[in-house]
């Protein structure tokens, strides 16, 4: 049964991770912990369930920091990061449309309070929704390494 729970959970996670709405990389590592424990923690021992437990959270900071190093990219004012940081963050409440719109209005919004010129103000929010992108890329990149670790700690001892 605990086979059946992590492999539903890792699932959930992945689909999680590219849809919001989902805490995926958790999901991911629930379903890790899960197998884990339905196997004794033999295979999966508690130094790998650190190392993908930092792995996990180091996907959640990847996440915030894109939009922010994306609106410094394109020489926006460090109060445009700090929007588009906090865009992201609150944007986790509204699911898609919140992830999508957040950290652009976020970096526009931070962006404006230093210049009232709608355009910078405007690439500083699109630089953020492409730091957002590669954010969720790299955020599914972290979520398949701790897919992988797993099954290598489970196959190969």
């Amino acid at each position: 049964m605990a086979w059946i729970l992590a492999l539903i959970l890792v699932v959930a996670g992945v689909v999680g991770t590219v849809m919001p709405g989902l805490p995926g990389p958790i999901l991911v590592f629930a379903g890790v912990l899960v197998a884990a424990w339905g196997d004794g923690f033999a295979r999966i021992g508690p130094l790998t369930l650190v190392a993908l437990g930092l792995i996990t959270a180091a996907a959640y900071a990847i996440d915030i920091a894109a939009a922010a190093l994306g609106v410094r990219r394109v020489g926006a004012s460090p109060r445009a990061a700090v929007g588009a940081a906090l865009g992201a963050i609150a944007g986790l409440f509204f699911g898609l449309p919140g992830l999508i719109i957040g950290p652009f209005a976020g970096a526009v919004a931070g962006e404006l309070t230093v210049r009232r010129d709608l355009r910078a103000a405007g690439r500083a929010g699109l630089a953020a929704w492409i730091g957002f992108i590669v954010g969720t890329a790299l955020k599914l990149t972290l979520v398949f390494v701790v897919i992988g670790v797993a099954l290598l700690a489970l196959f190969l001892r």
